[in-house]
């Protein structure tokens, strides 16, 4: 076992089942973004839950701007923390951009994965017109970014009601607004533009395991058409588009998500 893994990712495993799961979080977010699902997990898996270096209560003074220029960066985390945690073989469930950061890590080291459970995942957020249609045109993109260097607060509190897309439970655009706060603007940023200018659609069609999209509903960050796209060049793959609106469906419905996957798994289990 890696201490240094397990303080640096501020690690935490519980469950009673053998088979790994393991959850990883969005830009912006934590693991305690996953309490309201793994819980239901518990019974049947190993559950590996884990805050990338510079979200959450990481190891702040291991973040390295270099190694996290980009996605690999992360995917690396992602492979660390399954070795630190005996994980061959394991369910990986990821939000939004680790959706995609799992992807890499299964095409890297495919003998720690076994399923890839993908909750509003995009692998180009930037229109590629007439082609593709990821949601937002470059200069969102860079106006966002100019926006989160001058006024970062003011940022999160305008971005996190049209992510969560919850009108009327503004608490969970709250929490969503305080997490994104909670992280150092000058890494979140970082995270940003990797997540945001990111190209992963060729990657796709290289993707081994058993798979399930998730799409929400009025989902600005990964719209319908982007999960259309993903199903239809990612082998093996199930796209469920759900009733739960915005793009934390883990949060905003968790009873849906845990019903979605649960039957997922037991299909792909029983074939």
């Amino acid at each position: 076992m890696d201490l240094g893994i397990f303080k640096r990712n501020n690690i935490n495993v519980t469950g009673r089942g053998s088979t790994p799961m393991v959850f990883a979080h969005g830009f912006g977010c934590d693991q305690n973004m996953w309490r309201y699902v793994y819980p239901a997990f518990e019974k049947d898996h190993k559950i590996v839950l884990f805050d990338y270096v510079g979200s959450g209560k990481s190891d702040l003074t291991a973040y390295n701007p270099e190694r996290y220029a980009d996605l690999n960066g992360y995917v690396e985390d992602v492979l660390d923390v399954c070795k630190a945690t005996h994980s061959k073989g394991c369910v990986f469930v990821g939000h939004s951009v680790s959706a995609i950061i799992g992807i890499l890590a299964s095409l890297k080291e495919p003998e720690y994965f076994s399923k890839l459970i993908l909750v509003g995942p995009s692998p180009r957020y930037l229109n590629d017109l007439p082609d593709y249609i990821g949601g937002f045109e470059r200069k969102d993109i860079e106006e966002m970014l100019l926006t989160m260097e001058s006024n970062y607060i003011g940022w999160a509190n305008y971005l996190a009601p049209a992510i969560m897309k919850n009108d009327e439970r503004p608490e969970l655009s709250g929490e969503l607004a305080d997490s994104f706060c909670s992280t150092d603007p000058v890494i979140a940023r970082r995270f940003a533009e990797a997540t945001f200018f990111s190209d992963n659609r060729q990657d796709l069609k290289k993707v081994k395991h058993p798979s399930l999209i998730l799409q929400c509903s009025q989902d600005i960050i990964a719209p319908n058409a982007v999960g259309e796209y993903m199903k239809a060049n990612m082998p093996n793959s199930t796209l469920k588009v759900m009733k739960a609106t915005g793009h934390c469906p883990h949060m905003s419905a968790p009873v849906e998500t845990i019903e979605v996957i649960r039957e997922y798994l037991e299909d792909v289990n029983l074939n």
